[in-house]
């Protein structure tokens, strides 16, 4: 792979508007009718949020593979719908933007859900 050019300068001010947050995966489920979308039910430490992630293709089995593992979340997206389904954030993986088999970005360590990355 070689890597993609380095996006554009942003200000640390554009940066601090991303709210990325760890979030333990409490459930996985197919989403009908989509042949690549999962159902993220996911635990950030004060409440829980459904979290659509295109990651049906992606792995064999999606439920075995992530759920119950922490990974990163981005939080403050307006929430979205996809396929009947209301996405209340974004999965924050590795990969997918450079068409590499994409993997969670996780916590080197259990940390408490809702903990901000940055």
């Amino acid at each position: 792979m070689t890597p993609a050019p380095i996006k554009p300068f942003i200000s640390a001010d554009d940066l601090d508007k991303i709210d990325i947050r760890v979030g333990t995966i409490l459930a996985v489920e197919n989403v009908a009718n989509s042949d690549k979308l999962v159902k993220l039910l996911v635990e950030f430490g004060d409440h829980k949020r459904t979290i659509v992630a295109g990651m049906k293709k992606e792995r064999q089995d999606p439920k075995a593979e992530v759920e119950g593992k922490q990974a990163l979340f981005v939080v403050n997206l307006e929430p979205r719908r996809m396929a009947g389904e209301v996405s209340e954030g974004m999965l924050f993986d590795i990969g997918y933007a450079d068409k590499v088999v994409p993997v969670l970005a996780v916590p080197e360590k259990s940390i408490p859900n809702g903990t901000r990355a940055g």
